[in-house]
């Protein structure tokens, strides 16, 4: 009896191994072909998926910006529906599609106006409309003019508006900064900070027109006449993230003013700049507020109307001047797996603390992604808080970070203050000030200098009015690999702009790194 219950639960137990290793992957894409011929992908469908015959409520997936879903399947026979009809060109398509999902085999499903029912006006059902007043078609439409903007202390998101490279963000992303870094899909080039407007919230940048000679533009339309905008209203904003996706928004209309509007879109802070659209087109693009701190909140949209005020300011200043640098920099690398990073760990001998270095002025860090993955359970230390970029560094890059630290010394009236005071039996710790402020660092390999992929700024304050800054440099690992006869790196102070402090690399720290790169 005891051995055939053994017998029982073992079959039990290598079935449900088996039934968890059959799972595979249904790749499903939705697209629509226009009056011209262009394939638009349908985004934000919502497909229930059940199985035949049922033995569950069905799954509901939505499809992503590119029209595209993945959803992991037991083998077996599934129906796979529209929750709604999508309206597209004047007729409204929806689907039901059989399919076999084998074990250990992915499928590919592909919904077209071939395989769709076109679905006739009933009772109470709303009337189709044209591709261009819906707004799921209108950011699918114009995701490719959407653009990631990376500035030392910020990442956001803009938008190309016409041929000259022009790119319109919020102000507020921007900040102070006078140059930028803007991504494309495949490309990263240098942008000018041409005009900014604080008070309407608007940055214009510029970027060589030579780089977006295939991107369609997304045309403000100033002078056009534009719908009213309601409480309630429909709203889809398309922000570009730190991994260079695009993702789309949904919400609604909460509060109509004559520049903002109000509305319920969660937008990530680290994508806020990208365009909004309503049923009747573009209607503006997201902004922060700097009253919330969270790296979620409900995003605000600026009227598109201000930004027609300051592009006439924009283009002045480009009319004779020189377009920005076309050069390509470089991308960021891909992100590291999880299981290679705990093998890398677990194989490792010794500490996991990052590689230190020191100069007079400051305290580096070389910080692989051995590190961080290792420090993710451990209590945080001042060293692997990365402030603003701690979400970018969380996806593990396939990258080195230089760290740069002004060192905290105490100044002779700080300690002559804290000796007095100790005469009337009061102890004070030692008051601190940062030696020099960090204001950048350039690396060479030999004596060829080597672009970081981001010269970040990480900022600390101190109080209201103090912050500490550190630099936070991305390199590729391989720029500094066995070619460099010597890797040099030169300081930058504040109080030594012109005068910079060379530190030759030392060999057996650079084997360090590259064994911890090695694996990964």
């Amino acid at each position: 009896m005891g051995r055939a219950l053994l017998v029982a639960t073992l079959l039990v137990m290598g079935s449900s191994a088996a039934s968890a290793q059959a799972l595979s992957t249904l790749h499903v894409t939705v697209k629509l072909t226009d009056a011209g011929g262009k394939v638009t992908p349908v985004a934000r469908h919502a497909l229930l998926i059940s199985e035949e015959p049922p033995s569950a409520p069905p799954r509901r997936i939505f499809t992503t910006l590119a029209g595209t879903a993945d959803v992991s399947l037991r083998p077996g026979r599934y129906a796979v529906e529209s929750d709604q009809p999508v309206a597209f060109e004047g007729r409204r398509y929806e689907w039901t599609q059989r399919i076999d999902i084998v074990a250990g085999r992915d499928a590919t499903l592909e919904l077209t106006a071939d395989n769709a029912s076109v679905v006739t006006g009933t009772a109470g059902a709303t009337s189709a409309t044209p591709s261009g007043t819906d707004p799921s078609f209108l950011a699918s439409q114009w995701q490719g003019s959407v653009v990631g903007l990376w500035t030392p202390t910020q990442h956001a998101s803009g938008f190309l508006i016409d041929a000259r490279g022009l790119i319109v963000t919020s102000q507020r992303v921007v900040g102070s900064a006078t140059s930028a870094e803007a991504q494309f899909t495949d490309i990263k080039v240098r942008a000018t900070v041409l005009a900014v407007d604080p008070v309407r919230d608007v940055a214009i940048l510029w970027i060589n027109p030579s780089i977006v000679t295939s991107v369609r533009p997304l045309p403000l339309g100033c002078g056009q006449t534009r719908p009213a905008v309601a409480n309630g209203q429909e709203l889809s904003a398309i922000g570009a993230e730190m991994t260079g996706q695009k993702r789309l928004t949904f919400g609604d209309v909460t509060g109509v003013g004559p520049r903002l509007l109000l509305s319920d879109l969660t937008v990530v802070r680290a994508s806020a700049g990208g365009p909004v659209f309503t049923a009747g087109g573009l209607i503006g693009f997201t902004t922060v507020d700097d009253r919330d701190p969270d790296s979620r909140s409900n995003a605000r949209v600026v009227r598109i109307d201000q930004a027609c005020e300051v592009i006439a300011s924009a283009e002045k200043k480009i009319t004779g001047a020189m377009s920005p640098d076309a050069t390509p920099l470089p991308l960021d690398p891909p992100s590291v797996s999880v299981n290679a990073l705990s093998e890398a760990v677990k194989n490792r001998a010794g500490s996991l603390s990052p590689y230190p270095m020191a100069t007079t002025d400051f305290d580096v860090a070389f910080i692989t992604p051995v590190h961080i993955y290792g420090a993710k359970d451990q209590a945080r230390r001042p060293v692997m808080d990365f402030g603003d970029w701690s979400e970018y560094v969380a996806a593990y890059p396939r990258a080195l970070f230089v760290r740069v630290t002004p060192r905290m010394v105490e100044g002779l009236w700080a300690k002559v203050a804290r000796g007095a005071a100790m005469t009337q039996g009061i102890s004070l710790p030692p008051m601190k000030r940062a030696k020099s402020g960090f204001l950048w660092m350039r690396a060479f390999c030999g004596d060829t200098e080597v672009a970081p992929i981001h010269p970040f700024v990480v900022e600390h304050r101190i109080s209201e009015s103090e912050a500490i800054y550190e630099g936070l440099y991305v390199f590729d690992p391989d720029t500094f690999g066995p070619l460099c006869a010597t890797v040099k790196l030169t300081f930058y102070s504040e109080d030594e702009p012109d005068k910079g402090d060379t530190r030759v690399i030392d060999q057996k720290l650079l084997q360090q790194i590259t064994r911890d790169f090695a694996p990964l």
